[in-house]
């Protein structure tokens, strides 16, 4: 385990807030009336954000999968539901769902402990 989990901390406030982003993107970003893409934004965005709390009130490396799965579907999922025609949604679900698996895959390792040693 970790020494100092303030690191991990802020990943999953990162997370937490692109989870409040990809939920509330329908809205501002204009693609309400499309389903597949309101849909998922809501359920991925739930999920992100029902990890990041979890992992925040104790750290488990399986949290931390389970973001980066779901972050994965977030990027495939314009085209695997269909919606990659419209614009916000795609660019949307690619940019949070590529810093969600990166987040959550960079938490994942800390919390292995596999990280490198630096030569003092």
């Amino acid at each position: 385990m970790l020494k100092n989990t303030s690191q991990l901390t802020v990943m999953n406030i990162v997370n937490g807030l692109l989870a409040i982003l990809l939920f509330i993107s329908p809205w501002i970003l204009g693609f309400r009336e499309v389903q597949a893409a309101s849909w998922n934004a809501w359920v991925c965005g739930v999920l992100i954000a029902a990890l990041a709390v979890a992992a925040l009130g104790a750290l488990q490396e399986w949290e931390e999968w389970g973001s980066a799965v779901v972050g994965l579907w977030t990027l495939i999922a314009p085209w695997a539901l269909g919606f990659t025609d419209v614009r916000n949604a795609m660019w949307v679900h690619i940019g949070v769902g590529i810093v969600v698996a990166i987040i959550s895959i960079v938490e994942a390792w800390l919390l292995h402990g596999n990280l490198p040693t630096r030569a003092a």
